[in-house]
């Protein structure tokens, strides 16, 4: 294999996450490109380097970095640079030159199978929209979060540190605190304006700030704006900027054909548990324990942590919630079956009054109440009670 671009050789520890390299390679069988998108620093670089060392069949390897002066130099004529090239072409932070999608579109249509395109993204495809507009039928994307509780030895360290890499991995508690607060100054100064978005880093900080109360909870886009002197219009923009940026996820409510009435409000939730922990100045595992709000935390900890496993798009999660008070957390359909799922940050979790309601009015299959103890049990032929790691473990033979 020749690489026409060498990168570093120097050893690192790196955790091998087969389930993408996987995916990238199932993409690039089927599409002449794949999209590998996710939140900056949650190694999508470091997993493009480990599929290129396994990839045997092309015949040659050509990387350029968007955040590099020299490859930017080289790309000032992309046609001219690209379109003799053979074998896979890498293109790293593909958001700092959107302009270069309808370029690759020609170049695919024109190459066949003499050129495949590896293109990494710090942003979702939504985000970057001249993707999916021009490359439509030639890109598959696979979105890389931060590590899973699958993938790393910790529970715990993981709920107080999140999924990033230099943050789980960090020496201390409070080295990977402080690395948190830098990359939410990074985030703010440089990586929501190279998207184009110009926005006073500050402002944006204190409605990320104002957001973290509405964690777990209803959004109320008006009540928001009113807090801050902005529109609802700049409460809706900022949203799409932090869930494109993979900062937030907003959760859609399902709406039943029964005759109750339904919330139609989405709900709100921090991806990543770290990176919630630092604006909330929580610094260690007794801070976490001691919040109020320490139920909400856990649930969207757990959320994440089954959305991002349970290999099911993410579109086709939603929760459900009537105007009376009977809801689900997290719904979602395998195959013809309904399943529900509820987070109780408790010892010990018993039925409710609200799942007896939510089983009846859905006619769920299953329902699963997700707690962070280790013992599992029913509570009824169709309620169960699993710890995450064991529901995590066996979600595919407690769905089958």
């Amino acid at each position: 294999m020749l690489y026409i671009r060498i990168y570093s050789t120097k050893k690192q520890h790196a955790l091998i996450r087969q389930k993408y390299l996987n995916g990238i390679q199932q993409e690039l069988q089927v599409q002449s490109a794949c999209g590998l998108i996710g939140p900056r620093q949650c190694g999508k670089t470091t997993l493009a380097k480990q599929f290129v060392e396994r990839a045997k069949e092309y015949t040659s390897i050509h990387w350029y970095d968007l955040e590099d002066p020299k490859d930017l130099a080289r790309l000032e004529e992309p046609m001219l640079s690209l379109e003799n090239l053979e074998g896979l072409i890498v293109i790293d932070e593909i958001q700092r030159i959107p302009e270069l999608f309808p370029v690759l579109r020609v170049l695919i249509d024109r190459a066949g199978d003499r050129q495949h395109y590896l293109i990494l993204g710090s942003a979702s495809d939504q985000l970057l929209r001249q993707s999916s507009e021009t490359l439509a039928g030639r890109i598959g994307y696979i979105e890389l979060p931060p590590f899973s509780i699958t993938e790393v030895d910790n529970r715990h360290k993981l709920w107080l540190r999140g999924g990033f890499a230099k943050s789980y991995l960090a020496k201390t508690d409070q080295t990977s605190f402080k690395w948190r607060n830098n990359y939410i100054k990074t985030f703010l100064e440089r990586d929501v304006p190279s998207l184009g978005f110009k926005i006073p880093p500050q402002q944006l900080y204190r409605f990320w700030m104002m957001l973290t109360s509405y964690h777990g909870q209803l959004l109320n886009a008006s009540e928001l704006g009113r807090a801050l002197g902005i529109t609802d219009h700049t409460v809706r923009k900022y949203i799409d900027i932090l869930e494109g940026t993979f900062m937030i996820r907003t959760l859609q409510p399902w709406f039943a054909n029964i005759s109750k009435r339904q919330v139609k409000a989405p709900k709100v939730y921090f991806r990543d548990s770290g990176i919630l922990h630092a604006l909330l100045d929580l610094k260690d595992y007794t801070d976490i324990e001691r919040h109020p709000r320490v139920g909400s935390l856990w649930e969207g900890f757990a959320m994440e942590e089954i959305i991002k496993n349970l290999e099911l798009d993410s579109t086709r999660f939603f929760f459900w919630r009537t105007q009376r008070g009977a809801e689900i957390d997290l719904f979602y359909r395998v195959r013809n079956e309904l399943i529900g799922i509820e987070f109780k940050y408790a010892d010990a979790p018993r039925i409710t009054p609200s799942m007896k309601s939510v089983l009846e009015d859905l006619k769920l299959e299953s329902l699963f109440v997700i707690y962070p103890g280790n013992k599992d049990y029913a509570l009824s032929n169709k309620i169960y009670v699993y710890g995450l790691d064991s529901h995590l473990k066996n979600y595919k033979n407690l769905t089958n």
